[in-house]
């Protein structure tokens, strides 16, 4: 399959490229600003310079986009909303409606987010979204839009990603603060009162291109099946990493933040397993599963 990836040079974006060449996929990719380490056709582009996503279609003609590329910062988010609705809302619905144009597969990234956070089970794809903060408003926002323009359209929420990075194969995200952290034998402070679903963007990756392969479509929810808190997870990267760790009981009251966050986001993955026939990962098999990026 011939595959654009926007948003090559992102955690997921990278695990995606990576995981679609060793799977032998003809595989393109877009990037913001900084050109990626991958030896395949690339081109920069700007989310709300359309005329240049839709030259870029012209060019690879490719068989399924997949959109990796987002304002994800989420504070950020909330300083300045404007932008975010546009990069996050706006620029997935015309992406999705020129591959809709084009009759290409198209493949959205969305989020946990969406919801509030007042739940205390795992969310499944019918729970009602209702965001607390410009990043999920946001991101809701991209998820309508695409919906509107291509029923076709493949939606994946994520929830808190990390891993390795496979520009650059270093570890990403809040392991690599633990981890850091532990080596510079730091107290770490972990909250005890938010729980997630940790998805690793390489078995993400992984799950996106069995979705895209088999032509689904609809909404997905991408995740490992251990809802944990930061302190539990904690908890377990500390048994690979070889140094004494010093972990310590926080809360997010703790901390000061521009935007809310949703103090239970887990997501519920039985649609996602019943689909591809197999079950997701526990966190543990996940951190296992690149156990050496720890050491």
């Amino acid at each position: 399959m011939r595959l654009l990836v926007v948003g090559a040079n992102g955690l997921l974006g990278s695990n995606v490229v990576h995981t679609a060449q060793q799977r032998g996929w003809d595989v393109r990719g877009t990037y913001h600003s900084e050109r990626p380490a991958f030896d395949i056709p690339l081109d920069q582009h700007g989310l709300r310079n359309y005329d240049v996503f839709r030259n870029i279609l012209a060019e690879h003609e490719p068989e399924a986009v997949i959109n990796c590329a987002a304002m994800t910062d989420v504070d950020a988010c909330e300083t300045n909303p404007e932008l975010a609705y546009e990069l996050n809302g706006e620029a997935p619905g015309e992406m999705a409606a020129e591959c809709r144009r084009e009759n290409i597969e198209f493949v959205h990234i969305s989020t946990d987010y969406v919801f509030d956070g007042t739940a205390r089970v795992p969310y499944d794809e019918t729970d009602e979204m209702n965001p607390v903060q410009a990043y999920g408003e946001s991101k809701l926002a991209g998820e309508q839009a695409v919906e509107e323009v291509q029923e076709s359209a493949l939606i994946a929420r994520l929830s808190f990603v990390w891993g390795v990075h496979r520009g650059d194969e270093e570890l990403t995200g809040f392991p690599a603060w633990v981890r850091g952290k532990f080596l510079d034998g730091d107290d770490v402070p972990l909250f005890i009162d938010q729980w997630v679903t940790p998805t690793r963007a390489g078995q993400a990756a992984d799950v996106l291109l069995d979705l895209a392969a088999q032509g689904a479509d609809g909404l997905f929810h991408v995740a490992c099946r251990s809802c944990v808190t930061p302190y539990e997870f904690g908890e377990l990267l500390s048994e690979y990493v070889d140094e004494d760790a010093d972990l310590r009981e926080g809360s997010v009251a703790d901390v000061e933040r521009e935007a809310t966050r949703p103090t239970y986001s887990c997501l519920n993955v039985a649609r996602l397993e019943s689909t591809l026939n197999r079950e997701q990962p526990t966190l543990r098999e996940d951190i296992e599963a690149i156990e050496e990026a720890f050491r």
